[in-house]
């Protein structure tokens, strides 16, 4: 690639204390080699005039699942079976592939440079992660988990993750995922919404303290950090008590479970994408009152883990578990403006959570996640202020992938979906 100089931007680095600053961003060989305003632009370079544009890094969506679209749908018939059929065979593969491979596209399309997946179908998760590292295929970075962990009965049980029967059936599973070498492992501890039976129950503890401590020690053991599905104070606290190193999604925090994240250097990722839809849209759109009436149970526990975290420095990362209804690949932004609103924080926070601080829980941050020097050219430009309307992150001029650029992006939109979620946010400042 030839070197390219990104001139008279607006750069926000990412960093905690941000402030908007004219300059420069050069980038050679898919990193950025130079960030300010004194240095001469060679020859050799091609030359972007920004224009005033603003340039932040690109962003980090920590819980995703890339089968998804995010269109609500009704699925009949054994979903797992026809899952299952499906990775069995070649022609299943090839397809299930290539609808996630576009699904991912679309995440880097909408501005996100690193996804995160947190439960997948069988290895296309890493399959992905690993034509895009080769250069064959476009999209983000990819850090995979594949298949998740889950007991029978449990969250995603026999579509996205095994059903583990005992403590030593979770350990060979474990065993079995790290064979195609994911980046991470995923438990599903809790029950979540969408597999509630009765209301009141959305993050009912499914999965045995014995087989957390199992997996945790297991993968730990191969080199692998820990993300869990968690949606209850127990399940939060079974989850650090036995290992885990991420909870995602959140509950409620005590002072034992504050305790324990802190002993534990554990984090959480805050996932609000997919309840917001379900506490703000109307009857006739979502007229199921065992989803609204859970959707608020864990919408509010989601809330209030982040601010505890946050209040007692723990950090708190953001993904907006995208393939849940109405939560889309390629408006990533929307989490950032619901952890804004709901957690009562600033844009800037919002930012800084979405870039650096999830490279860093993420284990990336000598890679990627700020805007300096040494690091991958990950970025992305908007011509308005996110500080001042963090909707500037909608409409992209520039999306930069290890200095691979994408002019005026243009993500595949679903415009009703679009529309109705325009609704929920239409009254906030």
């Amino acid at each position: 690639m030839k070197p390219t100089a990104y001139l008279n931007a607006v750069i926000l680095d990412g960093t905690a204390n941000m402030k908007p600053t004219q300059g420069s961003v050069l980038v050679r060989d898919g990193q950025i080699e130079y960030v300010g305003n004194d240095k001469k632009v060679g020859k050799e370079y091609k030359t972007i005039d920004l224009q005033g544009a603003y340039l932040l890094p690109g962003l980090i969506n920590m819980h995703c699942h890339l089968p998804g679209s995010g269109k609500p749908q009704k699925l009949g018939g054994d979903v797992g079976a026809s899952i299952q059929k499906a990775l069995g065979s070649p022609m299943g593969r090839w397809f299930l592939k290539r609808m996630c491979g576009n699904y991912a596209k679309q995440e880097l399309l909408g501005g996100v440079t690193t996804v995160r997946t947190v439960g997948g179908l069988g290895t296309v998760d890493t399959t992905l992660r690993d034509e895009i590292n080769a250069g064959k295929r476009v999209g983000p970075r990819i850090l995979a988990a594949d298949t998740a962990v889950s007991v029978p009965g449990g969250h995603m049980a026999g579509t996205m993750a095994f059903a583990a029967t005992s403590a030593e059936e979770a350990v060979r599973y474990v065993e079995q995922i790290a064979q195609t070498k994911p980046d991470l492992i995923k438990l599903m501890i809790t029950g979540g919404v969408l597999d509630a039976d009765e209301a009141g129950t959305p993050g009912v503890l499914k999965m045995p303290a014995e087989y957390v401590k199992a997996a945790c020690d297991k993968a730990h053991e191969l080199g692998f950090a820990v993300a869990a599905h968690v949606e209850s104070s127990e399940g939060i606290r079974v989850a650090l008590e036995n290992g885990v190193d991420t909870i995602e999604h959140g509950a409620v925090l005590d002072d034992y479970t504050l305790k324990l994240f802190k002993e534990h250097h554990a984090k959480l990722i805050c996932t609000l994408s997919p309840v917001v839809p379900m506490t703000t849209l109307d009857e006739k759109t979502m007229p199921d009152p065992l989803y609204r009436r859970n959707g608020q149970l864990v919408q509010d526990g989601i809330i209030s883990a982040a601010v505890q975290a946050r209040q007692n420095g723990i950090p708190v990362g953001l993904g907006n578990d995208v393939g849940c209804p109405y939560v889309t690949h390629y408006d990533f932004w929307r989490e950032l403006l619901y952890y804004r609103h709901y957690t009562v924080t600033t844009a800037a926070d919002a930012l800084h959570a979405a870039t650096q601080v999830n490279a860093q829980i993420a284990g990336i941050d000598a890679v990627t996640g700020t805007v300096e020097p040494g690091k991958s050219a990950d970025f992305i430009v908007c011509r308005e202020n996110p500080l001042e309307n963090l909707s500037a992150l909608r409409n992209l001029e520039y999306v930069v992938m290890r200095g691979k650029a994408i002019t005026n992006p243009a993500p595949k939109r679903m415009r009703d979906i679009d529309a109705l979620l325009d609704g929920c946010i239409s009254d906030w400042s």
